[in-house]
């Protein structure tokens, strides 16, 4: 028998896709992305039309078109376990865990992957974990979570998340959870370049201060204001860095602008400090594309947790016949 060479994912809460380009970068074929904010459709359809992307809530998707898929992915609605809410957890109408583990019955996938913020992580949900391990015990999976920093894998800000894998027993013993990078980049590695785009004569001393790793980028709730870096705590940690939090500029500072001015950051400048590469387009005007950006999963953490993924996966698996191509037929028809 052959070892699989690829593997496929269904992407659910996909947001502007950060995620699945992480784990497209790993080696996962995506069958479909499901999300219900209109602007991040039209910015998976922009950039991957071969996802199938497709507007739904997830209550209304129905998983069994994709059965056998090798990975459920996805970052199911954060505010039920962010310290920024009021942390109602499985009492909060936006908590998708349950339909999450309903997917998987339907999907009935060799992995899954979901990602929250670290208060999911806390005491407070202790019990909350316990249920979801056991509902996943029940559908076969072993399971394991991990508190990553994005800085740890290539990205210039803290960036904490808090993830799951869930994995067939075979599988799970040859997980390990990606190794930290020895070398960090930093803020000024990433965006310096764009900065001085302008010709602003000071982006090389601004970028002196700024080669330091970014507080985590937030800002992107639809119960926020217009598109800026977040409450004025976060303002007060871009400063720091030399950057102006109070909102998103349209184009780099020129050479008029002063030196002793705080520049603010571009969309552009975000989404590198995301992780996104500068072809990734984002839908929408100013404030809709920022909150795509705001709430996106860095694609390098998604990438370095996806090969670990896939190679437990290669190393528990055999096959008989090319993966995913009876699957892939049946959605072309």
């Amino acid at each position: 028998m052959a070892k699989r060479s690829v593997f496929t994912s269904v992407e659910v809460c996909a947001g502007a896709g950060g995620q699945a380009l992480g784990l497209e970068q790993a080696g996962f074929e995506h069958l479909t992305a499901v999300e219900i904010d209109a602007h991040a459709v039209e910015t998976l359809k922009l950039n991957r039309p071969n996802w199938r992307p497709v507007k739904k809530d997830l209550w209304d998707f129905d998983g069994r078109e994709f059965r056998g898929a090798d990975l459920l992915a996805g970052g199911v609605p954060c505010p039920p376990f962010s310290i920024a809410g009021k942390q109602l957890g499985k009492n909060d109408e936006r908590d998708l865990f349950p339909r999450a583990l309903d997917l998987i019955d339907d999907i009935n996938p060799r992995a899954v992957l979901l990602e929250n913020v670290r208060g999911l992580a806390s005491r407070k949900f202790d019990e909350y974990r316990a249920t979801i391990i056991k509902r996943l015990n029940k559908q076969g999976f072993e399971v394991k979570w991990e508190l990553l920093n994005a800085c740890d894998y290539g990205v210039p800000q803290l960036r904490p998340r808090f993830l799951l894998v869930a994995l067939r027993p075979e599988a799970m013993k040859h997980f390990k959870w990606p190794a930290p990078s020895t070398d960090r980049t930093n803020v000024a590695d990433v965006i310096t370049d764009l900065m001085e785009d302008r010709g602003w004569p000071h982006a090389d001393e601004w970028a002196k201060g700024a080669a330091r790793i970014a507080p985590t980028v937030v800002g992107g709730s639809k119960k926020h204001g217009g598109p800026d870096l977040g409450p004025t705590r976060a303002r007060r940690e871009w400063a720091t860095l030399g950057v102006d939090g109070r909102g998103i500029a349209n184009e780099a500072p020129g050479p008029d602008f002063p030196k002793a001015h705080f520049p603010r950051l571009t969309l552009r400048m975000v989404a590198r400090i995301q992780g996104f590469p500068d072809d990734w387009k984002f839908f929408g005007g100013k404030t809709a594309a920022y909150r795509q950006v705001g709430n996106a999963f860095p694609p390098p953490v998604a990438a370095a947790v996806g090969a670990a993924i896939r190679s437990a996966l290669v190393k528990s698996s055999t096959l008989k016949r090319s993966i995913a191509r009876p699957i892939q037929s049946r959605l072309v028809a």
